[in-house]
């Protein structure tokens, strides 16, 4: 990239003018913000936001987006005023389902780092009077918390970057993304084409249309969510000096799906309840070029038949409102997602094209800064994994899903969602060709990835018959029960004492082939991928500060053609990137990345009988000699031919056996037929989840993200030692295991019953240290366990405690792996490489 790249940003909203105060804090000056409004009332959702800023969230990362654009409006001040008025924040509950939610959310804040209380009901009558006392049961306070002046702030923003020498063109509709060779090279307006080498579309609603003007899908769906004004309460009357002041702490009551603020002495009223109302940006048309805040492309005419309920249910809930008439309304556009949450990244077609979208001003600055620290450095210092553009399969592009989907985003937004939940709709996109066997079983499914993957099988109940005591699965709490069944118990069981068959369909499959393919990997990973055909190797993906990008299982099936397991979208996206640059400048060097998942198919057999089942349907050598650990090779089973990979994702003899999608069922019911003298069953996720936390198994996007070295992740087996040059390793060179101020350590519950889902906050010495990442039941062992990120001066067999709904859980610091460690089951294996 040139020193100081031309860069052209779209949209003047909360955004995109954060987003150039970011670059110009850090040196970027040739900066050009093109809006079709006019610059002092654009007329996108910052126009007409209310401005609620509520950090708390179960995303670590929106909570300290959130933490941070409350910081950076806090010191935005325009005549002595800050654009953030910190009157704090207030959740009630009026349901006993509510009260617990808040208890969890309440973790979610001590994990973060966010300051909150859970209050009783008289506690939150002190702070917020105007509550009707016979309907609240308690509350959640967020101190921190306020209101955001987005417009204040974006005037302020644009006034001091302008004069850093930022252009700023107001009234100009974008036409076109200019582009040439895979990299954009400028905007088309109607004035004229602004050159430039990197482009963000920070357009809000809009960005779907600029990202198809880019060629680029933008799954996002613009709505429209009511808001009302009221005529003046008399209770407020004094209060609020300023027409639009308020000292109340913003409220929300998500039992019903409204909000509320103080306007002075009027009220504000937001409302998720009623029928969702999508909305096509390219129907409104132009902007005109005199916006205020009565007119304005964003603010549609309001529909009052959909607010009578949230009028009703608001004057119960704040009996003053009973005094007072809805005086204005309307209905404002906002930009929602399939899965809740921002589109930040770039292009994985279009090289210089990225995204700020979906980002509500709740987000706003910090989204803001982790654009700014991509461009400038290359990464963001927050995991954006969730909020990666790239992070959608296929199917989640199309029209039909972003819009089904979206809807139901803005149906959900306020209700109590389970960390498993799956949708109900759309389902059945994505099935491995073993999903008739699946259903015969009575598999209960969830969804990720458009995928139907089995949790448990219905068929393995009468196996909890014959389970042995210590194996018996503990009673759960109503909450860690849901989407569970004790028959997972039994399926880990089998596996451990047997065998057992899991799809592994939905794994994502890459084949990385051509002349350059090993150096395309040796560059990008930590590992040794040089070996001879036949070699696995488990390795990293690094940013260029060594933070984890992904973690891969690469095997080298021909001397330039490589299988690679890998974690999603953003994946390919990287790879097959980093493999159009290495094409291009050094064509002897050619390299494709091609995703075969869909047509391909996956079993993972392991347990102690594994050998027995695949003995009876194949003549190949599967035994330690003729298929060692981390050792893939061609074979046939019952008559397919197969790609079988020695790896354990349990801690059991066993292999991932790859065969075409054409194959597939008939593999099944080979595998399932040879198995059935040997105790083989289908086991379901649930099982296997709770195996490879067992054996001490990381998996990427919770146990390790961006934020976390090798080092800190315990994963520095998997950097190999004196190899040099690839991403990430200069940043590696002053870190070691000696020098990491945190580790991810095990816990065990000491009550062995007290179950823990992930993200509760972690305390040693009554201090909050850290966050689980993954929990679950050790069948094995008989306790829960929990993993977590704590300070590197705790050791093992330290004391802890987990805070789960408001109750602290005692844990012990425990060595890992709790399974096999010393590596008996695995003896046909050479060592332990935690796969």
């Amino acid at each position: 990239m040139a020193p100081a790249p031309r860069v052209v940003i779209i949209g003047a909203g909360i955004v995109g003018t954060n987003l150039v105060d970011e670059l110009v804090s850090r040196g970027w000056t040739d900066i050009t913000v093109v809006d079709q409004g006019p610059l002092d009332v654009p007329g996108g959702s910052t126009s007409h936001a209310p401005g609620l800023v509520f950090q708390t969230n179960a995303s670590k990362t929106l909570s300290l987006f959130a933490r941070y654009t409350v910081e950076k409006l806090l010191s935005l001040e325009k005549g002595g005023q800050s654009c953030f008025n910190q009157v704090g924040g207030l959740e009630v509950a009026t349901t006993p389902e509510r009260l617990e939610d808040l208890k969890r959310k309440h973790g979610y804040a001590t994990s973060w780092g966010i300051e909150t209380r859970l209050m009783s009901a008289d506690e939150c009558l002190e702070i917020y009077p105007l509550l009707n006392k016979d309907l609240v049961l308690g509350g959640l306070h967020s101190p921190s918390d306020g209101l955001a002046l987005a417009a204040c702030a974006v005037q302020l923003l644009i006034t001091r970057t302008r004069d850093a020498g930022v252009r700023y063109l107001g009234s100009t509709l974008v036409t076109g993304i200019e582009q040439a060779d895979g990299h954009v090279t400028g905007v088309a307006t109607r004035d004229g084409t602004l050159p430039a080498d990197i482009v963000i579309s920070c357009a809000g609603f809009w960005g779907v249309e600029v990202g198809a003007m880019a060629g680029v899908r933008v799954p996002l769906l613009p709505m429209a969510h009511q808001y009302v004004k009221t005529t003046a309460v008399p209770a407020q009357e004094g209060r609020n000096p300023l027409p639009n002041g308020a000292r109340l702490p913003i409220l929300r009551y998500q039992d019903q799906d409204l909000y509320y603020r103080e306007h002075g002495e009027r009220y504000g009223i937001g409302y998720y309840g009623h029928r969702p109302m999508p909305v096509v940006a390219a129907s409104l048309g132009t902007t005109p070029k005199h916006v205020d805040e009565q007119n304005m492309p964003s603010r549609l005419k309001f529909t009052p038949e959909d607010f009578e309920p949230a009028w009703k249910l608001s004057q119960e809930l704040l009996p003053a409102l009973q005094q007072s008439k809805i005086a204005e309304g309307f209905n404002g556009i906002l930009s929602f997602t399939p899965d809740g949450r921002p589109l930040v990244g770039q292009s994985p077609t279009l090289d210089g094209f990225y995204v700020a979208e979906a980002v509500w001003v709740t987000h706003s600055a910090g989204v803001a800064r982790a654009v700014a620290e991509i461009l400038t450095t290359g990464r963001s210092e927050l995991d954006l994994s969730g909020c990666e553009l790239s992070r959608f399969e296929q199917v989640q592009l199309t029209p039909a899903y972003v819009s089904e989907t979206s809807q139901l985003d803005f149906v959900e937004v306020y209700d109590i969602l389970h960390p498993f939940q799956p949708r109900e709709s759309p389902r059945n996109l994505r099935l491995s060709p073993f999903h008739a066997r699946q259903r015969e079983l009575g598999a209960f499914f969830l969804e990720a990835g458009g995928w139907e993957r089995p949790e448990w099988y219905e068929a393995n109940a009468e196996l909890l018959n014959h389970l042995p005591a210590r194996w018996l699965p503990v009673e759960r709490d109503a909450w860690s029960a849901r989407y569970y069944s004790p028959i997972v118990a039994a399926e880990a069981w089998k596996t451990r004492t047997a065998s057992a068959m899991y799809d592994m369909t939905s794994l994502r499959r890459l084949e990385v082939s051509g002349p350059g393919a090993v150096y395309l990997l040796t560059r990008l990973t930590t590992g040794d991928v040089s070996g001879k055909p036949g070699a696995i190797t488990y390795t990293l993906l690094l940013d260029n500060h060594g933070g984890i990008r992904s973690d891969l299982t690469v095997a080298r099936l021909l001397e330039d053609l490589f299988q690679v397991g890998a974690n999603g979208p953003a994946d390919l996206a990287y790879l097959a990137r980093e493999a159009r640059k290495q094409t291009a400048a050094t064509p002897d060097l050619f390299v494709q990345v091609r995703d075969i998942t869909g047509g391909t198919c996956c079993i993972g057999l392991w347990g102690p009988r594994s050998r027995d089942v695949i003995a009876a349907v194949s003549t190949d050598d599967f035994t330690s000699q003729g298929l060692p650990y981390l050792r893939a090779k061609r074979a046939t089973i019952a008559g397919i031919p197969v790609t079988a990979m020695s790896l354990s994702w349990v801690g059991e003899l066993g292999w991932e056996i790859h065969a075409s999608a054409e194959y597939g069922l008939h593999l099944w019911d080979a595998l399932w037929q040879a198995g059935q003298p040997h105790g083989v069953i289908a086991a379901g996720r649930g099982a296997l989840y709770a195996l490879r936390l067992e054996k001490g198994l990381r998996f990427w996007g919770t146990d390790m993200t961006t934020e976390h070295d090798p080092y800190e992740a315990g994963l520095e087996f998997a950097v190999q030692e004196g190899k040099e040059g690839y991403v990430g390793h200069a940043a590696l060179k002053r870190r070691s295991r000696v020098t990491a101020t945190r580790r991810l350590r095990c816990l065990t519950v000491d009550d062995g019953r007290s179950m823990v889902l992930g993200k509760e906050p972690v305390y040693i010495d009554r201090r909050p240290v850290g966050y689980v990442t993954s929990a679950a039941f050790g069948y094995a062992i008989g306790k829960p366990i929990a993993y977590a990120y704590l300070p590197n001066t705790v050791a093992e067999g330290d004391a802890a405690e987990i805070e789960y709904f408001g109750r602290l859980i005692h844990a012990t610091v425990a060595a890992e792996p709790l399974y096999d460690p010393q590596m008996r089951r695995l003896r046909a294996f050479r060592r332990d490489h935690r796969l």
